[in-house]
């Protein structure tokens, strides 16, 4: 591995300009003590950083990059589209297409609005919960991040509990007040709220599988009794599948799961690299924003047909179904390997996955919420990132990030990832 010396100069210089030198504050790799560097170019399942280095990457954009980088039909549907216009503030027909792709995909979703990411997605489910049933509180969970939304920063995965601030300074009591915090996969502290709440709650948002605070899936039954208790309650249920949407299969966790939430949000995938969130569902519930309801929501870049067409080249290459099979093929090759690892390692850890999402833990038990996960040991993990990155192999720079496996990977790709981490596990 070369030595990063253009990336420091450069960070050098960012810094200058920049708060940290970087747009969004994991960039920073402060919490695995590492050091920022550059991307200059990326295709398939490898980037190259402007020194010249060569990474496998699993990181995909955070999860978009589901066929790997600079995938043709993306890139060709941008160029495309670009040459006629790159934003008009009036409705195109790609808009339409893109909603019904969404609509015949998630059987929940009857109606969808588009904006511009996963934060405005959520923010704008939560308005809607609540302008919808005429009540204000709303039920999150410890550890699943829904972006950057003032009621919704607290007790917050992603980089908020990757630098220990699980809330935010600038975000007033008063915003936040009426948002209940609970542990995820305790369904009897669900009831306790309710119980306390009842005429109160608009509704519950989840993660439905939390992929914020690395990754850990719902117990058998969970979701189904959250299906039940806010239906009883007449409150709604949203699934945030921001990160789940399309990834873990075409109808995401919901489909996985059998359970239909009221609300839906997306991002990511359906965006094909570009900055693309949606939210949906119910249509009688879709039906209250404006300007049909009373429900204000609104973005001059919503829709953006550059968007919409990349967005739309990811949706298709995934409706035959064979990406998913490669990819479970590929989550399961890396799951079998680094458990093998596990049975003989120095050092106590393990790999959560579920298709090609997936995260490792440095703990000596099950992992299933946020107290669970609070227990890997993080500066294990750091050594372990640090290690890996020498090794040519990138990983989320968070212990409380998934990492992404794209149709773009091989089973070369991931032989070299368990080598690489059976050297640097074995180093320690």
């Amino acid at each position: 591995m070369k030595a990063r010396t253009k990336s420091d100069e450069l960070f050098a210089e960012a810094v200058k300009y920049i708060p940290g030198g970087v747009n969004s504050p994991v960039r920073a790799l402060r919490a695995v003590g590492g050091r920022s560097f550059f991307v200059d170019r990326a295709a398939g399942s490898h980037f190259t950083d402007i020194d010249g280095n060569d990474y496998i990457d699993y990181l995909g954009t955070w999860g978009p990059a589901i066929h790997g980088h600079a995938y043709p039909p993306i890139i060709e549907a941008v160029k495309n589209t670009a040459e006629n216009g790159t934003s008009f503030g009036i409705p195109n027909p790609l808009e339409v297409k893109m909603a019904k792709l969404i609509c015949d995909a998630i059987p929940s979703v009857e109606k969808v609005r588009m904006c511009n990411s996963g934060t405005e997605a959520t923010m704008s489910a939560v308005r809607l919960a609540r302008g919808f049933t005429g009540r204000n509180k709303i039920i999150k969970f410890a550890g699943c991040y829904h972006g950057h939304v003032d009621s919704l920063l607290v007790k917050a995965g992603s980089g908020a509990l990757t630098f220990g601030q699980p809330t935010s300074a600038g975000v007033p009591p008063d915003f936040a007040k009426h948002t209940i915090v609970l542990p995820f996969n305790d369904i009897d502290a669900v009831r306790l709220a309710f119980a306390k709440h009842r005429d109160s709650i608009a509704g519950i948002i989840l993660e439905p599988i939390p992929a914020n605070s690395g990754l850990y899936l719902p117990h058998p039954g969970y979701l189904e009794s959250l299906r039940q208790i806010t239906k009883a309650n007449d409150a709604l249920l949203i699934f945030d599948e921001v990160m789940t949407g399309f990834r873990i299969g075409l109808g995401g966790a919901q489909q996985l799961y059998g359970v239909e939430p009221d609300l839906s949000c997306f991002g990511k995938i359906i965006g094909g690299g570009l900055p693309v969130g949606a939210f949906g569902g119910k249509a009688d519930i879709m039906d209250a924003l404006s300007p049909d309801g009373p429900v204000y929501q609104a973005g001059t870049l919503s829709g953006n047909p550059v968007a919409m067409a990349a967005g739309i080249a990811a949706l298709e290459g995934l409706l035959d179904g064979k990406a998913y099979e490669k990819l479970e093929g590929l989550g399961a090759q890396l799951e079998e390997g680094m458990n093998k690892i596990a049975r003989s390692s120095p050092v106590p850890f393990r790999c959560n996955r579920i298709g090609s999402m997936f995260c490792t833990y440095f703990v000596d038990r099950p992992v299933y919420s946020l107290d669970d996960a609070a227990h890997s040991d993080k500066e294990r993990f750091g050594r372990y990132f640090r290690g890996m990155l020498e090794e040519g192999v990138y990983l989320a720079p968070s212990q409380f990030e998934a990492g992404f496996i794209s149709t773009a990977h091989t089973e070369d790709d991931i032989e070299k990832t368990v080598a690489a981490a059976a050297k640097v596990l074995n180093s320690f």
